[in-house]
């Protein structure tokens, strides 16, 4: 049986001794491997575009062109790369412009490395990093901090996004918004795991989201979760 190929790796961050350690981390570790390293955001689109990489590990702050920029023109060139965003604050308003900009989720930069390396498998599998605690908490941060930066004409509400979704669809979609996993979707619908992924399936598809983080954002853009309402 032939093996199958390791999971390609960009890693961008302006700090050379951090891109190294996480290189020294990617390399050593079966079934990954860095195909790239990239100091600025200008330099992680030109990688990402040359070497292909499954997964971007990208940096926030970097100078010229921030992780944020590089993060939508990677994602809108539909390579198939996903950008996992690595931040130093859990709450950072940058977390939310990363995930509506397309990345697949975000760690901390100081995540235990085997934790590193689990979400790299998880990003490069198409389901999204969030959560469930973090999900909850990442809704209410951004709801509030969406409240200062937009006028109330940008605000979120039911839009035709959703209007092509069926009744069960938008009671999964909600749920998957206040960070229900899988198994706590079925149990509080009653119904199996295999149901679950089906509806989830159908959600992506329609809604043209890559995996559950952009489902996150859909669900908060389209007005179907809020501050007041964060729990089943």
């Amino acid at each position: 049986m032939n093996e199958p190929e390791p999971i390609r790796v960009l890693l961008a961050d302006d700090q050379e001794l951090l891109r190294g350690s996480l290189r020294l981390l990617v390399d050593s570790t079966p079934g990954l491997v860095a195909v790239g390293e990239a100091g600025t955001g200008a330099r992680a689109v030109e990688l990402a575009r040359a070497e292909r990489p499954d997964v971007v590990l990208m940096d926030v702050r970097m100078p010229g062109m921030d992780g944020i920029e590089a993060t939508r023109r990677i994602c809108a060139e539909a390579s198939g790369a996903k950008v996992l965003i690595l931040t130093t604050f859990d709450l950072d308003e940058y977390v939310y412009a990363g995930l509506r900009a397309g990345a697949s989720g975000f760690l901390l930069k100081n995540t235990p490395p085997a934790d590193l390396l689990a979400a790299i498998r998880v990003i490069a599998a198409g389901e999204g990093l969030l959560a469930p605690s973090v999900t909850r908490r990442l809704i209410a941060q951004f709801a509030q901090f969406t409240q200062f930066t937009r006028t109330a004409a940008d605000r979120p509400r039911p839009g035709p996004v959703l209007d092509g979704l069926t009744g069960r669809e938008r009671e999964v979609l909600t749920l998957v918004a206040r960070g229900l996993s899988n198994l706590e979707i079925a149990a509080h619908l009653h119904v199996s795991t295999a149901t679950v992924k089906t509806h989830i399936g159908h959600l992506l598809a329609k809604l043209g989201a890559r995996d559950r983080a952009q489902l996150v954002i859909a669900a908060y853009e389209g007005g179907l979760v809020s501050t007041s309402r964060q729990h089943p």
